[in-house]
């Protein structure tokens, strides 16, 4: 039985960051699920049940023996372990894409001091602007080529509290008992890539900025489905 995809975007932006490659993917044969995450951060921590339970809601449509391979992009990818955990479903691989990496042992923090100390004098009411506000324009129009594509991107963000980056995610032992592999775009993320390979994990390359899956979704899927079907 053919894995189905479950695309799991980055809290800090949308569900439409995946939908061009699960279109590609689609396309191509395969069965895509792309859950959203965009009310997690309402109500007081913990935010990463929510995050679970919005992955398991989303794949109840979907028979429990069906398996499945999770792919996590940016910080997306601290939650993969206790996804995978939480899923009724087999998990045949999972695979970061240009993601921050679990700890090798638990709990893994969401934000290092140095972004806490950034994100801190942003905060107004405990809740932080939209992630594309967080820097100056030279760094974020590279990200988009298309401006109706940015649009929708920029839109979608969600405001999340600052608590929701002082949080700490467990790592529940034996979460990689499948094949992992990493898709490094490009900087800073090539020093976590690095880790991954040290992890005895498979690495592949796509240059880009850090949403190069909008830029480029018909690459992004090859190399999914290369990475999946290799490891």
């Amino acid at each position: 039985m053919q894995p189905i995809f479950v695309l799991v975007h980055s809290p800090s932006v949308g569900p439409s960051t995946w939908h061009p490659v699960a279109e590609h993917l689609t396309a191509a044969g395969n069965q895509v699920r792309v859950p959203s995450l965009l009310h997690i951060g309402a109500g007081a921590p913990p935010f990463w049940p929510r995050i679970v339970h919005a992955v398991r809601d989303d794949l109840r449509q979907v028979p429990a023996g069906n398996p499945v391979t999770l792919v996590a992009h940016s910080n997306a990818g601290l939650f993969l372990p206790t996804i995978r955990s939480g899923l009724d479903h087999p998990v045949t691989s999972s695979v970061f894409v240009d993601a921050a990496l679990p700890a090798r042992t638990g709990p893994t923090p969401v934000a290092t001091p140095e972004l806490l100390d950034f994100l801190r004098p942003m905060a107004v009411n405990g809740r932080l602007p939209r992630w594309t506000d967080w820097w100056d324009e030279a760094d974020v129009a590279p990200m988009f080529s298309d401006p109706l594509v940015r649009q929708t991107v920029v839109e979608e963000q969600p405001t999340l509290p600052l608590s929701y980056y002082e949080q700490h995610i467990p790592v529940p032992d034996g979460w990689d008992d499948h094949p992992c592999s990493y898709l490094l775009f490009g900087p800073p993320y090539d020093d976590l890539a690095a880790e991954a390979r040290e992890r005895g994990w498979a690495v592949a390359h796509l240059p880009g900025a850090h949403l190069h899956q909008i830029i480029d979704p018909a690459g992004t899927a090859q190399h999914l489905v290369e990475l999946t079907t290799t490891t």
